[in-house]
């Protein structure tokens, strides 16, 4: 059974730090690529960051680049992101989901987490 389940949301100052975890079912994180997505109100949902099964590669997406930070657990079988320096652009409900590769910035499945909300205070 697929499952994924956000957390570590909140509300936060502009400049704050947050670190978003997601824990998902065995047969979604083992073996794949996991990453983090989110969506604003009013605009789709979009890429954020990304990271191979073994932790070595990563990628993100430009408007995060040097202050969002990928991780992951694979005994926990968890994903993380550490989340500082953070503007009110940043508000949005932020998803985690498998991906094809490291490379990729599309999720693998059509399947969503409830997501955990991020506001950013001005």
């Amino acid at each position: 059974q697929v499952q994924l389940v956000e957390s570590g949301g909140g509300l936060v100052q502009a400049g704050g730090s947050l670190r978003l975890s997601c824990a998902a079912s065995r047969r979604t994180f083992s073996g794949n690529a996991m990453g983090w997505f989110r969506q604003a109100p009013g605009k789709e949902r979009e890429f954020v960051a990304v990271i191979s099964w073994g932790g070595g590669n990563t990628n993100y997406a430009d408007s995060v680049k040097g202050r969002f930070t990928i991780s992951r657990d694979n005994a926990k079988n968890t994903v993380y992101l550490q989340m500082n320096s953070l503007k009110p652009e940043d508000t949005a409900v932020y998803y985690c989901n498998a991906l094809e590769s490291s490379r990729s910035k599309v999720p693998s499945d059509d399947y969503w987490g409830q997501g955990t909300q991020v506001t950013v205070s001005s």
